[in-house]
């Protein structure tokens, strides 16, 4: 990925769920409104309702329907059902196809799969992952390590659809449900999952239960959660990244691992408010010459559709650190803001070192006195830290 480009949304551990709609890639945007998706946690839940259902006798419901967290009721056509029995006794299973709307969502088209079968009693509903449904095996998540990646709001939701399945068979809801997605732990690879201490397959997440495409909510979610592990690590320095160019650079300069590393984005603010409530020691931020251009003027959505680049600023720069009128003239008619970085190393001004400083301020200013430290890496087009305002 260009570190000037645009991010594409993967599930990156956190759906496309509860956000707002936004453009394309790059940066344009769509003629018609975006469709809706589902999330793996709704996929679950009518999977392992019509489970429920015919574990219970009552055969297999195709449509099946669930209820959402805000009342909605859609009906999902079965894609795969099975049942058996083993050392635990008669289990069922079904299984729901994924559509993630025009969202760009690894999961779009999985078979997410339950299967349910009876728990001892008084034990109600339990969980387990089934192939392709990773378990949490770092501290900081909404579940205790150990536990499958089912997250708490589909827990809620599956909980409530096989208990009223129970309560229409009249019998008690004590109730194994084993969540599965097919080809999962391969996707997951795509994923945040294993920065985050998840192996062995996806997340079963959602907080409404739909996918809202290109959902800046998702993305600011997962850094949310990529700090809280972080934290729970005990680490004390973490790298905020606007792409793959600056986290490479970041890691060759430090040696981090894995789990110190935020994939920020364009949501600075985002990543700055969610550190002023959980602070870790030392940040260092590094992104793209002209995203942290935006950083500098006090914006905190460095996105390209919401702030453009602003050559006049830039060339303001320029002329605070000295530039000859004639350089000045040149950077306000410039194609790009790596074109102005250019003119200004060929004059020997410092411009990215200055950029970075004013960055710097802005991101103490969103802290507002939190105890963390911040540095500020800016790279170029190639990847190399160019610009550095120390932190410590």
């Amino acid at each position: 990925m260009d570190e000037d480009s645009e991010s594409s949304i993967e599930e990156n551990g956190a759906e496309g769920d509860d956000g707002a709609g936004g453009g394309t890639d790059d940066g344009t945007d769509h003629a018609t409104p975006l469709r809706r998706g589902w999330t793996t946690g709704t996929c679950a839940t009518a999977a392992a309702r019509a489970a429920t259902e015919a574990l219970f006798g009552g055969g297999f419901p195709d449509p099946v329907t669930v209820t959402l967290p805000g009342g909605q009721t859609p009906a999902f056509a079965l894609a795969w059902t099975d049942q058996g029995q083993d050392e635990q006794g008669p289990w069922v299973a079904a299984g729901i196809v994924k559509d993630a709307g025009d969202d760009p969502d690894v999961t779009h088209g999985a078979l997410v799969r339950a299967r349910v079968w009876r728990g001892p009693a008084g034990s109600g509903v339990t969980y387990r992952a089934g192939e392709g449904v990773g378990t949490v095996t770092l501290p900081g998540l909404p579940l205790a390590v150990g536990e499958p990646a089912i997250n708490p709001v589909p827990r809620a939701m599956i909980a409530q659809a096989v208990t009223e399945a129970a309560r229409l068979a009249g019998r008690p809801a004590d109730l194994v449900v084993e969540v599965g997605v097919e080809n999962g732990a391969v996707l997951a690879k795509r994923t945040m999952n294993g920065r985050l201490g998840i192996l062995g397959g996806l997340s079963i997440l959602g907080t409404t239960g739909i996918v809202v495409p290109y959902s800046c909510a998702a993305w600011i979610a997962s850094i949310q959660r990529g700090i809280d592990v972080a934290r729970a690590a005990g680490l004390t320095h973490v790298a905020a990244c606007t792409g793959d160019l600056s986290e490479k650079a970041v890691t060759a300069r430090y040696g981090l691992p894995e789990q110190a590393l935020i994939d920020m984005g364009d949501f600075a603010g985002g990543t700055l408010k969610h550190l002023r409530r959980q602070p870790i020691a030392r940040l260092s931020l590094c992104g793209g010459f002209a995203k942290f251009g935006k950083l500098a003027r006090g914006l905190m959505d460095l996105h390209s559709k919401r702030h453009s680049v602003d050559l006049d600023w830039l060339a303001e720069r320029l002329a605070a650190l000295g530039a000859s009128a004639e350089l000045i003239a040149q950077a306000r008619t410039a194609n790009t803001a790596a074109q102005v970085l250019g003119m200004a190393r060929d004059a020997g001004l410092p411009l990215a070192d200055h950029v970075a400083e004013l960055a710097r301020a802005a991101a103490l200013a969103t802290l507002d006195g939190a105890p963390v430290a911040v540095e500020v890496l800016i790279t170029d087009r190639q990847g190399v830290i160019v610009g550095r305002a120390p932190g410590w």
